[in-house]
């Protein structure tokens, strides 16, 4: 099974995303858009810059737990990662978002 992502709705009424592997996980979150087309914009940009390795931030939350932002170009993020147990994890994460993000289907939940 291959990756999808999915668009939703904020309980606020943005637009958001999720990239999630075959097996259901959820491995990359979008911030939150005004608009639907800014959403399938991010998407673009998270199929344009997954492949990357430069694009990806790694980072230690407070708690200590590693994570990844993936960025553009121009260095805003469009996707952050959940946070993992261990930097292994996390790299694991990363190889996910690269081998799901490119052929991914997307999936607009917000109709």
């Amino acid at each position: 099974m291959s990756g999808k992502f999915e668009i939703t709705k904020s309980k606020n009424d943005k637009f958001m995303f999720n990239l999630k592997a075959g097996n259901g996980e959820i491995i990359l979150t979008s911030q939150l858009y005004e608009a639907k087309t800014s959403a399938q914009q991010g998407i673009d940009s998270v199929k344009a810059n997954a492949p990357l390795d430069e694009r990806y931030e790694r980072s230690t939350s407070t708690s200590g737990q590693p994570y990844f932002n993936l960025k553009a170009a121009n260095g805003q993020v469009i996707g952050r990662s959940e946070t993992y147990s261990s930097p292994s994890a996390m790299e694991g994460g990363i190889a996910s978002v690269k081998k799901n993000a490119a052929d991914a289907t997307v999936v607009d939940l917000t109709a």
